[in-house]
């Protein structure tokens, strides 16, 4: 009786999995089934079943009982984290840009856990490196975009399941599509969803061409996924902007977000409580090249670095009569590096640093041809001294003054002879290298004064939508919610006062360089993710000793310079020209310097990087994009595009130093680095000549005859734009854990 031994059922004591979980947090049907549907759980079962009926067979105990001891010494567990994908983790959708972010929060700052994936021990992730690789798209993968002269004849017809591995014993039919793009092979059109179009699909080595077999030693599956973007307007949004840019976790504090709900009117605090006001230069405030051409703006020629970009810019101004010819001209500012040195705060506590700061807007009138033209402009300084308030008489005959907005009467015109040329050889004199421009919506008032200048603040982009992109905030309401005073009183009567919206829109500037970049923006229900992981302290005492008890740090290395966009917000940012600059830079990123002089030692805990090579190889890149918006009568029949790269020999050596590149960054990370690798999007080529197409159409369609149109634009159109936004919204992604 004082034995210590106990007696139980053979097929219940030696299976553990039937026995009563201890901890109460793990109970349940809804703790369980996800353990149970594991296939790995399932392949263990089955084991521990086995060996269980052929012990009790074996036993010599009367009545099918064993006698079992106390348990021994716990067994070592491996908590090495791992990447998952079973059943029980299957998404019922596409995999999203936000998807790939969560995953990196999730392992990085205690963010919410995938659904699409599972991840083991993710706490032991110590880093995550994400990469951005535009010009991989899935017909690579597929062999409908030929690698090599051998498979160039058959690129039309690929075979199934090319370059992805077949199913296993026991393996569903659903992971190997025979185009992971969905395309269907009969060739007609589907609206529905495929899981062919989102579920992982394994990669095999042994089918891949031979430029991607490296992807394979690295990533066991490639993942479909959606870029960012709407389908109903048929616009792709930018995926590094939805990579980089993170939503704020909800405040667990709701007094807090109700105090802000309150105020009606009036200035109205920071959407994030958690924001400090941060006296910030207007330097900072300047758009960048990409968001310039995001809001239509013409390009200075300072931007370009090289002759060859200027030249294919003046070439595209030319065609779009944005030249000289056609009565543009251009401040007279030599190159952005002159004015480098003048970013940096000369004076403290100082705004300006160094440069003039002109608040701009114009009223325009409808001239005869149904364009817009300059009827008045205002110019002030940044102290709200009137610089320029004058009327200018069109070209043109004017067929509509738009009284009711711009407040320009015939009367008011009558004795003007001031001529948009008069207005043009003025501001060439007070525009100057250090000057900044400020307005709302400055692209039309830069349009009808045919003038570009580099440096520009543009409030409906410093203040965007709430709902985002392309939509943009009026500036009456943006003056009534931030700065709680009205304007434009007299719209749709006595018109607007162009010096009063001038002085509103510098207000607004001022407004945001006192409170800083995060006050009443998007940053206020979104922030970059450099923050947020900044916020996240490091793991280990020792850490903390080393960094003073900071929060994790970020890298961003990319092209150019990184640091006057996302790079403001990275603990470091390093400028690169080529791929292989790039692959150099996330090894220092991740380990440091070795002499902890910039990057400290152990590195950075979150690295992203872009690597573009491919991308201007293929010409996916803005500046190559011209010769696809040479624009014919009717949209194409087949795909355009494969015209446009270059031969499969020489795309697939470029392919191949790509990839070279990825398996490089792979090989470098030390163990436990979670390592993201996207595309963005696929091929946005024949999404940008459509997109052009339809601009051009919608100018010709206010002045001109349906037979006088350049461009037709019919139900037959339409319906290519939307099936090459999703054509185009088809990316890439490749996960993995080293």
């Amino acid at each position: 009786m004082g034995s210590s031994k106990k007696r139980k059922r053979s097929h219940q004591s030696k299976d553990p999995s039937l026995q009563q979980p201890t901890d109460p947090q793990q109970s349940g049907v809804a703790a369980t089934l996800p353990t149970v549907k594991d296939p790995i759980v399932q392949d263990q079962l089955r084991e521990n079943h086995n060996a269980v009926y052929e012990a009790a067979e074996d036993d010599d105990s009367p009545d099918g009982w064993t006698v079992v001891g106390r348990s021994g010494k716990k067994r070592k567990t491996n908590n090495y984290p791992a990447l998952v994908y079973a059943d029980s983790y299957k998404q019922q959708s596409s995999i999203k840009l936000g998807d790939l972010q969560n995953l990196v929060l999730y392992c990085l700052a205690n963010g919410t856990s995938p659904q699409w994936t599972a991840v083991r021990h993710h706490g032991q992730v110590n880093k995550a490196v994400v990469l951005f690789v535009p010009g991989l798209e899935r017909g690579m993968f597929d062999g409908s975009v030929a690698l090599d002269a051998s498979s160039e004849g058959s690129a039309q017809d690929p075979k199934p399941g090319h370059g992805l591995d077949q199913p296993q014993n026991g393996g569903t039919s659903h992971s190997v599509p025979s185009r992971i793009d969905g395309a269907q092979n009969d060739g007609r059109s589907r609206t529905h969803a495929s899981p062919d179009d989102y579920l992982p699909v394994r990669l095999a080595a042994e089918n891949l061409p031979q430029p991607l077999k490296l992807l394979a030693d690295c990533f066991e599956y490639l993942l479909p996924v959606k870029a960012a973007g709407d389908d109903r307007f048929s616009r792709i949004y930018s995926p590094l902007h939805h990579m980089l840019n993170s939503q704020i976790p909800k405040s667990r504090d709701p007094k807090a977000d109700e105090n802000v709900k309150n105020v009606t009117k009036g200035e109205k605090p920071a959407n994030d409580q958690r924001s400090e006001s941060k006296r910030t230069p207007i330097t900072a405030f300047i758009l960048s090249m990409d968001q310039l051409r995001e809001n239509d703006f013409v390009l200075h020629p300072a931007w370009y670095d090289t002759e060859s970009e200027e030249q294919a810019e003046m070439k595209r101004r030319v065609d779009a009569s944005q030249d000289a010819a056609s009565g543009w001209v251009d401040s007279q500012v030599a190159s952005l590096g002159a004015s480098d040195d003048l970013k940096l705060p000369s004076e403290q506590g100082s705004l300006t640093a160094g440069w003039t700061v002109l608040a701009m807007d114009c009223e325009m009138c409808t001239v005869q041809g149904g364009e817009a033209a300059l009827t008045r402009i205002s110019l002030i300084d940044w102290d709200g001294e009137v610089i320029m308030d004058g009327l200018v008489k069109p070209d043109k005959p004017i067929i509509d003054y738009l009284t009711r907005f711009s407040g320009i009467t015939p009367e008011k015109m009558d004795p003007v002879t001031t001529s948009l040329a008069d207005i043009q050889k003025r501001l060439l004199e007070i525009l100057t290298p250090t000057t900044i421009l400020v307005g709302h919506s400055l692209d039309s008032d830069l349009e009808a004064l045919k003038l570009t200048h580099p440096f520009i603040v543009d409030t409906s982009v410093l203040y965007p939508h709430p709902r985002g992109p392309p939509l943009k905030s009026s500036l009456k309401w943006l003056v009534q919610k931030y700065l709680g005073r009205e304007i434009q009183k007299g719209h749709g009567s006595l018109g607007h006062d162009s010096i009063e919206d001038s002085r509103a829109c510098l207000d607004l500037v001022k407004k945001k360089c006192e409170k800083g970049p995060e006050w009443a923006s998007v940053p206020c229900t979104s922030e970059t993710i450099f923050k947020r992981l900044s916020r996240t302290p490091r793991k280990g005492p020792r850490d903390k000793v080393l960094l003073g008890g900071q929060g994790k740090l970020g890298a961003i290395v990319d092209h150019g310079a990184p640091e006057k966009n996302f790079g403001q917000m990275a603990s470091f940012s390093i400028g690169c020209n080529t791929d292989s600059e790039v692959v150099d830079a996330v090894k220092r990123a991740v380990s440091g310097d070795p002499d902890g002089a910039i990057i400290p030692g152990g590195g950075v805990d979150f690295t992203w990087a872009r690597m573009r090579d491919l991308e201007k190889a293929r010409g996916w890149s803005n500046n190559d994009r011209y010769d696809l918006l040479q624009m014919d009568d009717r949209p194409p029949a087949g795909d355009d595009n494969k015209s446009n790269d270059p031969s499969p020999s020489a795309l697939a050596a470029q392919v191949a130093t790509t990839v070279n590149c990825i398996q490089q960054v792979h090989a470098s990370l030390p163990p436990c680095t979670l390592l993201v690798v996207y595309t963005g999007m696929g091929d946005p080529r024949t999404l940008a000549r459509l997109q052009q197409m339809q601009r051009t159409f919608k100018r010709e369609y206010k002045t001109k005859k349906w037979d006088q149109l350049s461009v037709k634009w019919t139900d037959a159109e339409e319906q290519a734009l939307k099936k090459a936004c999703q054509k185009a919204r088809r990316g890439l992604g490749f996960v993995t854990i080293t």
